[in-house]
């Protein structure tokens, strides 16, 4: 429109039932654009909530473990380590020592390269192996990022959801197939053959 004074500016705004408002304050002579005021900040607002939906908090899990811990428990614990690091999450793995223990932390320090090397192929580590009074820490990294693991698990929940909507009645769990597999299959056995 190029330089147009106040008044009229005021005038056009009316006009086409637009607010004023003032771009660049500091500008000589000073920009105004007409608009929507109210439609403005509710699209920047949805916009922030939208970037905010797509962030990543950067969570750091932790997991206990005792030097003398048996295998059963290893896997486990091995199961939840692999959980976070799949999600995207940092893990703290922390070995407590108690009593006679803590004159043997080259066990501590085994058990966690093991575990390292359990889970290289998901995490590498960020922080190696330190003793800190009783405990010793090492921190795991994710090789993907929050972000990436987020999208993953949208577009898998979306596929279970695709799948279940093209065979209604059907579990997306494979046990519960199987069970109905078998329960189907052991009803035809006991159907007496016509002759």
């Amino acid at each position: 429109m190029g330089i147009v004074p106040l008044a009229k500016a005021l005038e056009l705004a009316q006009e086409y039932d637009l607010d004023l408002v003032e771009v660049a304050a500091n500008a000589r002579p000073p920009v105004c654009k007409l608009m929507d005021y109210g439609k403005f900040k509710y699209e920047s607002a949805m916009k922030a909530r939208e970037a905010r939906k797509n962030q990543a908090h950067t969570v750091i899990k932790e997991m206990k473990l005792r030097p003398k811990i048996d295998p059963h428990d290893y896997d486990t614990k091995k199961g939840h380590v692999v959980r976070f690091l799949k999600q995207g999450d940092k893990v703290k793995i922390t070995i407590m020592f108690r009593g006679r223990e803590q004159s043997r932390p080259e066990l501590g320090y085994r058990l966690l390269q093991r575990l390292a090397e359990d889970v290289q192929d998901l995490g590498f580590v960020e922080s190696n192996p330190k003793q800190d009074g009783r405990n010793m820490i090492m921190v795991l990294g994710p090789h993907k990022k929050k972000t990436e693991a987020m999208a993953e698990a949208r577009q898998a929940q979306e596929a279970r959801k695709a799948s279940a909507k093209a065979n209604p009645g059907r579990s997306q769990n494979p046990a519960d197939a199987e069970a109905q597999a078998d329960t189907e299959a052991q009803a035809a056995a006991e159907e007496p053959a016509e002759a």
